[in-house]
């Protein structure tokens, strides 16, 4: 038996979500991303003596449609706390947080692999402010310290330890980011920081119920490097258990060049933080009115909307899944089928060919300037066989692109797109290609069907686009019983 047959990897995630919030999380300053280093501060953030803090109301919104979205019971008494820790970058020398009394409590993440869905649980989500940074590579002799990200609003969603492989950790991970931007709570750019993982990681035996020792992997900011850490710690501690060392609970870092974890210090558990209650913010009460408002305001959710697509629209689950991986798209597919029926036709052109020029072009769907009506002109164009779908592609899509304001009917008419459905026009043109290959016609004639793609293509070349594709199979096929 292999050696990692043997064993069962247990992963668990704190995954810290950064708030999209004009101002931070206990004062008004600028929490945007970015500005000067220490441009984004004030006497509250930067904690000077005798300032206090006072709660951002949109801090809890997000909360609250977070949890609501992900199934959690809502706590409708919020206390926070004090959590001590000295870091260089924590200018209070304490973060505000909720230890005691989480804003959410339970809920799960659905995921999907391979056609097989597993419920992760959720322990908690909790409210808290993000540090400062540490910049260590500016100077050869000092760390240098930025405050602007200091205050930023968090939430943290922990999840339980049921998470089983780094494959199944990026499909979660990719889940709540999906969902905190159709909730615009959050961007999700983990280039920003906007979203970054704590990794604890465990193996067992396979067939064991007890938990082994966990190591956390702290701030770990791309799904990519999640697996790369969950994989390397896992055969680490794999590789120390075969030889009968103990695995030591700890806090590690990880190094992207290198694709390996390291020691930063013994774990630390609750009492090591000495938390205590905030004695300068009073407690947070949310009414049933509150949370139904919040609950009205939230979007369709994009595992509900996926199963709309499939059930209403007839989609396969593939492109259900691929318009409802951003907001924006799903939006702008639902504006596309308010005026074609052609559901099917809608999402190809949106996830084959729009998706494609975005990506190419680092756009995404809320940037696009071509209307969703023009898509549906573009599908009934070819619906009504005015124009060929490969032109349509090739060089229709890219007109309508540079010239969004004119319609797909303008553009192919002044291209000379539209498709001559004449017999006369394409019996001359086949009449033409049978006369340049008359041996290969002939054999056609005789049973050698592969040669069918050479007419259809020679006329479709003469025609340059203008010829209907089926009007040209029908006639070669009329002119083969002749």
């Amino acid at each position: 038996m292999d050696i990692k047959d043997k064993y069962e990897s247990v992963i668990g995630l704190e995954v810290h979500i950064q708030l999209n919030t004009k101002s931070k999380a206990f004062c008004a300053d600028n929490a945007t991303f970015g500005g000067k280093p220490n441009a984004h501060t004030s006497p509250i953030s930067l904690a000077h003596p005798g300032t206090l803090p006072r709660i951002n109301k949109r801090l809890m919104e997000s909360a609250v449609k977070l949890g609501l979205a992900l199934g959690c019971e809502i706590n409708k008494v919020n206390f926070f706390d004090r959590k001590n820790y000295f870091y260089a970058d924590l200018p209070k020398g304490y973060q505000i947080t909720q230890d005691s009394e989480p804003i959410c409590l339970g809920g799960s993440v659905k995921v999907e692999m391979e056609n097989r869905q597993r419920t992760v649980r959720l322990h908690h989500i909790h409210l808290e402010e993000d540090a400062g940074k540490s910049i260590h590579d500016l100077d050869e002799h000092f760390t240098l310290i930025d405050l602007n990200r200091a205050g930023v609003p968090l939430l943290e969603i922990v999840s339980e330890p049921d998470l089983r492989s780094a494959d199944e950790t990026a499909v979660f991970i990719n889940e709540l980011r999906k969902l905190v931007r159709y909730l615009d709570i959050s961007d999700g750019n983990m280039e920003e920081g906007s979203m970054r993982f704590d990794c604890n990681i465990s193996i067992r035996l396979k067939g064991e119920t007890a938990y082994g020792n966990r190591c956390e992997v702290k701030n770990v900011n791309s799904i990519r490097n999640a697996k790369r850490a969950i994989n390397h710690e896992i055969q680490r501690q794999i590789k120390k258990v075969e030889k009968g060392e103990i695995i030591v609970q700890e806090t590690r870092g990880f190094y992207a060049d290198k694709g390996t974890t390291y020691s930063l210090r013994s774990k630390e558990d609750a009492p090591d933080y000495r938390y205590f209650p905030e004695p300068d913010l009073p407690p947070i009460i949310l009414s049933d009115d509150y949370i139904l408002k919040v609950q009205k305001s939230m979007p369709t959710l994009p595992n509900v909307l996926k199963k709309q697509l499939m059930e209403r629209y007839q989609l396969s689950n593939y492109d259900a899944s691929v318009l409802t991986e951003e907001r924006a798209m799903a939006d702008y597919y639902l504006a596309v089928i308010e005026y074609t029926n052609n559901y099917k036709s809608a999402a190809n052109w949106l996830i084959n060919s729009i998706k494609g020029y975005l990506n190419d072009n680092n756009l995404s769907f809320d940037k696009l300037e071509l209307k969703s009506k023009s898509i549906a002109d573009l599908i009934a164009l070819i619906d009504d066989g005015k124009v060929n779908i490969l032109t349509a592609k090739q060089q229709l899509l890219p007109a309508m692109l540079k010239s969004p304001s004119k319609s797909p009917a303008e553009l192919a008419k002044k291209l000379n797109l539209i498709q001559d459905s004449s017999d006369d026009f394409i019996d001359k043109i086949l009449d033409d290609v049978i006369a340049k290959y008359p041996d290969k016609f002939e054999a056609l004639k005789k049973g050698k069907k592969k040669l069918m793609g050479l007419f259809m293509g020679e006329v479709m070349k003469e025609a340059k686009g203008k010829a209907n594709p089926k009007m040209v199979t029908d006639l070669i096929m009329k002119k083969l019983k002749s």
